[in-house]
């Protein structure tokens, strides 16, 4: 690793490359670099579980609403469908892009960079697309559409029989998984194996 300036006397360290490691300034003792271990194999397992559990909850029923016998099934994106039927467009762009594309990029875009990083290689484009994934994180909201379903649901309790589908428990371990991937990722060590310059 390079040489890190410490984040509060400014002294130039050069901090430990060892797994699981925490260096600290040898001057004020502030941590400069906290070296995450399983930093590549962690994030890339979370990556493609979340892949997994991303189509179980696009292809299996989401929820069941049982009313005097009529039976009505949803899906994930069944409300998307209906924010466009009622010509809420930007609305349902938003809700589409901030629960589904975004989440599936992130998702992808790590599987794209950290499988060539864990054979020892880079992907083309890795730089722009890992950068890309850092700064659209704060989008990836399935946590706040989860919560909504969740209020949605025991307001509808009263209405009719609510019966959550498959997808509802993909959906919860979706993200879950997906922020283990984003929290267990070493950026300063993936910004590292991108640069290949001698």
């Amino acid at each position: 690793m390079g040489v890190v300036a410490c984040h509060t006397c400014d002294l130039l360290t050069r901090p430990s490359d060892a797994a699981g490691t925490t260096s600290l300034c040898p001057r004020c003792g502030a941590v400069v670099h906290r070296q995450k271990s399983n930093s590549i194999d962690r994030p890339l397992a979370f990556a493609l579980s979340g892949l997994i559990l991303f189509a179980i909850a696009l292809t299996h029923p989401f929820l069941a609403m049982k009313s005097g016998g009529f039976v009505q099934e949803t899906t994930l994106l069944t409300g998307i469908f209906e924010l466009w039927k009622q010509h809420l467009y930007g609305l349902g762009a938003l809700v589409l892009l901030t629960c589904a594309l975004i989440p599936l990029a992130q998702l992808t875009g790590l599987l794209y960079i950290l499988v060539p990083l864990r054979l020892n290689a880079s992907a083309p484009g890795s730089v722009t697309i890992f950068r890309t994934i850092l700064h659209v994180n704060s989008w990836a909201m399935m946590e706040v559409f989860l919560i909504g379903i969740l209020v949605a649901l025991v307001k509808l309790a009263k209405m009719a029989t609510i019966v959550p589908g498959t997808a509802v428990m993909a959906l919860g371990l979706l993200t879950v998984v997906t922020t283990a991937a984003m929290a267990t990722l070493d950026p300063p060590l993936i910004w590292r194996r991108l640069d290949r310059r001698p």
